[in-house]
Order: C-alpha cells, then sequence, then structure tokens
C-alpha cells in the first residue's frame, strides 16, 4: 500500500464516469488499501478512485474513526435534506453549505466481492453521497447554488493551487448535475 497523488479540481479525470468493478482480486484490494492510506495521510473523510486518477467505482471514508469501502454502489436516498458545510480534497481549503439527503442505503461489494448494505445518516450519509458523486464525474461544487458556484469559482481561480492544472494545459470544467438526488425515497 502506498500514499497516491491527489488529482486536483481540473483534472479530466475527476468529471468522468467510472467504470463498474469486475474483477474482485489482488489488484482490487491494493487500490483499496492505497486509496484509505491516501485519505488518512491527507487527512479526510473519504476519497474516490478517481481522485487518485484510477476510473474505477470504488470509495472509502472515514466517519466517526470507522474506515470503510464500497464498490460498485447503488444508492436509495431519503428524501429529508440536509445542509451542511462540505469540502473536497480535490478542492483543497474550498468549504461550502452543500445540500444533501439526510439519510442513504447503499448497497454495493466490499473488496472480495461479497454483497454489503451501508445505511447512514447525517456525516456517513454526506460522505456516501460526495464520494458516489465523483464515480459519476459529479464534483461537489455542481451541487452549489448558481451563486454560491459563482463565489466558488472566483475563490478557486484565485487559489494557489489552482494554477497547477492550467500548468498542465487542462481547463477545468463545471457542470450541472441532471440527476436530482432528492427524488428517490427510502
Amino acid at each position: 500500500m502506498s500514499i497516491q497523488q491527489i488529482r486536483l479540481f481540473g483534472d479530466p479525470v475527476l468529471v468522468t464516469p467510472t467504470s463498474p468493478v469486475i474483477d474482485f482480486d489482488k489488484e482490487l484490494r491494493t487500490l483499496v488499501a492505497d486509496l484509505t492510506q491516501t485519505m488518512l495521510d491527507a487527512p479526510g473523510a473519504g476519497l474516490a478512485a478517481p481522485q487518485i486518477g484510477v476510473p474505477l467505482r470504488v470509495f472509502v471514508w472515514d466517519v466517526d474513526q470507522e474506515l470503510g469501502h464500497l464498490i460498485n454502489p447503488t444508492l436509495n436516498l431519503s428524501p429529508e435534506i440536509q445542509e451542511g458545510e462540505e469540502g473536497c480534497l480535490s478542492f483543497p481549503e474550498l468549504r461550502y453549505e452543500t445540500p444533501r439527503a439526510m439519510r442513504v442505503v447503499a448497497k454495493g461489494f466490499n473488496m472480495y466481492g461479497e454483497p454489503i448494505v451501508v445505511e447512514g445518516s447525517e456525516l456517513l450519509a454526506r460522505a456516501i453521497q460526495h464520494e458516489t458523486d465523483h464515480l459519476d464525474g459529479i464534483l461537489f461544487i455542481d451541487r452549489l447554488s448558481p451563486e454560491d458556484r459563482k463565489l466558488a469559482m472566483k475563490e478557486i481561480r484565485e487559489s494557489e493551487w489552482f494554477g497547477t492544472s492550467l500548468d498542465l494545459g487542462v481547463i477545468p470544467r463545471v457542470k450541472i448535475s441532471p440527476h436530482n438526488p432528492f427524488d428517490k425515497g427510502l
């Protein structure tokens, strides 16, 4: 296991939908270990495979001192909404109030291919939704109100880290999610 470089906003891998995991092998277990180690080192509450440049449907979390991972997730969201400050390791030091479902039931697999169900509320629900968005090429700034998105983009352009993506010739793009995350009840 090793700590990987976290991709920053502007990297195309962050806005590209991922592929489902097919092989539950040693390579996948190494990916989960690398994601976990990288997340803990950062530190963060979650990390998705695209954030380290791997376009697979895998993410890890560390919420309330409980580590977990989920592969090929599908979500059922509660109709109740929570507002709360959210950030992302791909947007250093950027934090904005972001609407999310209050509760989530996530179904998927563990790294051995065994089916699992994860139920969470509040912070765990937020983390699972945030990381699943990464797997769909959706960034948390895509969930902001138009006014907050405009403020976030200004803050990003003025940030010290923003130039690193531009130096590589990558032009960042922000998109609005076509999916309503609040239309699925539990």
